[in-house]
């Protein structure tokens, strides 16, 4: 397997507070990611140490097969990166920051800019100073993606981004994917990640307590059930949580096959059955619960 970026047994400490703790996943070529966890879970530190900002503990980065620390001057030249807060020089037009930011790169990737200024809305004759929030995202995600990197990393990339916009965004990241281009980003937005992703990785407390696809966790992911019994069993099935019970109807979660709840449904009186697609958020949310700190 290709692997654009390996996380290793990664460890981190700032003085006495260990902050990652034997950290893997890894990351193959076309992959649309989404890295998640609760804050102070450890996914910033993370990112620093994957684009060799911020020097490991213990364990191992690698993006394209070679260390980040040792290489990480000619590495990132081919990664696109949107930290979590922007930051750029107020005085320049949005075009003049691109035009900077090309030429720094010495790359001929200002014509991928002004394509990507104009998908997403931005008004690139105007100062940087007059930007609101929503507009300097937009000037952080054009830098990252304009050069075409072979990955992308991206820290929460919709914030401040309007329903249009996160659309047009979530196009491109999949337009990314199809040409082969590896993306990690991180969210607080449970449905981005279900929509948009095809792995995810789940940190908390500083280590990975979930890495799979998407598919492989709506298999997991709990079904809410509603039924109404002309003649009601004696018991629910393990797989049957039942929260409310009354008149013949019974309410909870299913958490095994759909097939098999209807196995054992065969053997009673139904009058009436809704069963709601998975819910992921469910699932996400059970890791989620977790003292808040720095990340």
């Amino acid at each position: 397997m290709d692997l654009m970026l390996e996380v290793e047994r990664l460890e981190k400490s700032f003085g006495p507070h260990k902050v990652l703790r034997e950290l893997s996943f890894a990351a193959p070529r076309g992959a649309l990611m989404g890295f998640l966890g609760p804050n102070g879970a450890g996914k910033t530190t993370t990112i620093r140490i994957l684009l060799g900002l911020l020097r490991a503990s213990g364990g191992a980065c690698r993006l394209f097969g070679e260390d980040v620390w040792r290489r990480g001057f000619a590495l990132r030249r081919r990664v696109g990166y949107l930290p979590g807060e922007v930051h750029f020089y107020d005085r320049l037009t949005g075009l003049g920051t691109l035009q900077f930011l090309a030429s720094a790169r010495h790359a001929d990737c200002l014509g991928e800019g002004r394509r990507l200024a104009e998908c997403f809305g931005l008004e690139l004759h105007r100062r940087v100073r007059d930007y609101s929030t929503g507009m300097r995202q937009k000037l952080g995600l054009i830098q990252a993606m304009m050069h075409r990197p072979e990955l992308l990393i991206l820290d929460e990339p919709s914030t401040g981004l309007d329903p249009l916009v996160r659309q047009t965004l979530y196009d491109e990241l999949r337009g990314a994917r199809t040409a082969g281009r590896t993306i990690l980003f991180s969210s607080h937005s449970l449905n981005e990640v279900e929509s948009l992703c095809d792995e995810v990785v789940i940190v908390r407390d500083g280590e990975v307590v979930e890495d799979s696809s998407i598919e492989k966790l709506r298999e997991r992911a709990v079904r809410r059930v509603r039924v109404r019994f002309t003649s009601e069993p004696a018991e629910a099935p393990d797989s049957f949580r039942v929260v409310s019970r009354g008149d013949g109807t019974w309410e909870g979660t299913w958490t095994s096959d759909v097939n098999a709840m209807l196995v054992w449904l065969r053997d009673f009186a139904v009058a009436d059955l809704q069963i709601e697609p998975p819910d992921l958020e469910d699932l996400f949310l059970a890791y989620y619960e977790t003292e808040s700190g720095d990340d």
